[in-house]
């Protein structure tokens, strides 16, 4: 976990987005970013389309977001040489 600093203007807007959707700022705050890094790695997605992908992996055991943005390495076969 770490410290991120954001303007006043953004933190005024996380608090009332906050209170909208019953989140804690810091849960709406990892939604936007969480949102958004997917929207630039999927630049192809609609906003539905990302949601609706954020579903499907949390019903198929939670979000991994390595996995999701394409990072995550396939795991090696059984007695494969690196």
């Amino acid at each position: 976990m770490g410290i991120v600093k954001i303007s006043d203007p953004m933190h005024e807007s996380l608090r009332v987005a906050s209170q909208a959707l019953s989140r804690s700022i810091n849960a709406q705050a990892e939604h936007w970013m969480r949102i958004g890094m997917l929207a630039e790695l999927h630049p192809q997605l609609s906003h539905s389309d990302i949601c609706q992908l954020l579903i499907r992996a949390e019903q198929e055991g939670g979000l991994d977001l390595a996995r999701l943005a394409g990072w995550a390495q396939a795991p090696k076969a059984k007695g494969a040489r690196a």
